[in-house]
């Protein structure tokens, strides 16, 4: 089939192309690595079946012409760290919702099989842990950027289950709860590679807030496993599922488990949200996803540990 990847030399969307393309695919991805990398797909360029655009998903006429000749669209593109948001949420409010606006629309006309990705930010301040994908959900005032991102996608999720509601285009949204493993890159926030980076250079771990906050981490390629499987299911089709791993571990059990695993000689450090994104900063206190929907509707079931993790991600820092 030929597949095409937006975002496709991000984090999530290299390790996708991979896995596609071993399956024997032909793949396209477009990236204007704003938060891509080109180095995540390097190892591509040149083969056989794998194409290469610098270009951004906003370019109306490419699009058109990428997705009319293309079978499957996973639109991986968008804005992502909580850092990035909090610092040009002008960029993540339309680099969002703009994009996916163009990627349905073109795939509602052509009667493409798409994927949106969405995020478990979505679920905001709601304390039904854990989170099932028609739980009501809880914002903070739009006053708090922090919000800005999940609102986006919020309406992106809205937009994919209008087309599916009005047109019956083949669509599944994604709830995507921390996804980690090699290549992510710390810069916008990510709490595991930025722990294991510092704890391989015996640096101070710096934790936000007290660290009694929890999550849960998937390892890529669980995730990118689940991806290609919710696609292939017409049973997903208008359907919201979350992706991810039920494993709940506090930010501070996070940090300290990165320092034992790498053998580090790291402290670590506290600091106050306020002093980390600015003054107002709103957290979540626990995320953690129900999996029941995945596991019934394509037999989903992550295979890989939060030590797996680490390892992983701390054996590319130290290569």
């Amino acid at each position: 089939m030929k597949i095409l990847i937006t975002g496709g030399a991000g984090f999530v969307g290299s390790h996708l192309a991979d896995r596609l393309h071993a399956d024997g695919h032909d793949i396209t991805v477009i990236d204007n690595l704003s938060t891509g990398r080109y180095s995540n797909v390097a190892h591509l360029e040149g083969k056989e079946q794998f194409r290469l655009i610098i270009d951004t998903v906003l370019n109306v006429r490419l699009m058109e012409e990428l997705i009319r000749d293309s079978d499957r669209v996973f639109h991986m593109a968008s804005a992502v760290g909580v850092r990035l948001i909090m610092e040009r949420p002008v960029q993540t409010i339309e680099t969002i919702f703009r994009g996916t606006d163009v990627v349905l629309g073109f795939c509602a006309r052509y009667r493409k099989r798409v994927l949106i990705p969405s995020t478990s930010e979505v679920y905001g301040k709601s304390t039904q842990v854990p989170f099932a994908e028609d739980n009501d959900i809880i914002k903070g005032s739009t006053s708090k950027h922090r919000w800005a991102y999940a609102c986006a996608k919020e309406l992106d999720e809205f937009l994919a289950l209008a087309h599916w509601k009005e047109s019956r285009l083949p669509v599944v949204v994604v709830r995507l709860f921390n996804t980690v493993g090699p290549r992510q890159t710390g810069q916008y926030g990510m709490v595991v590679p930025n722990f294991v980076r510092s704890a391989v250079k015996n640096e101070p771990l710096i934790v936000h807030g007290d660290g009694s906050q929890t999550r849960c981490f998937g390892h890529v390629a669980d995730i990118v496993g689940g991806l290609v499987k919710l696609l292939e299911t017409p049973e997903c089709f208008g359907q919201v599922i979350n992706i991810g791993n039920e494993y709940e571990i506090s930010i501070r059990g996070l940090a300290e488990k990165a320092i034992e695993m790498t053998g580090s000689k790291s402290e670590i450090h506290y600091i106050p949200y306020d002093e980390a994104y600015g003054e107002g900063f709103e957290d979540m206190q626990r995320r953690v996803p129900s999996l029941e929907k995945a596991r019934r509707l394509i037999g989903y079931e992550p295979t890989r540990t939060l030590e797996d993790i680490i390892n992983d991600v701390a054996a590319e820092f130290r290569a």
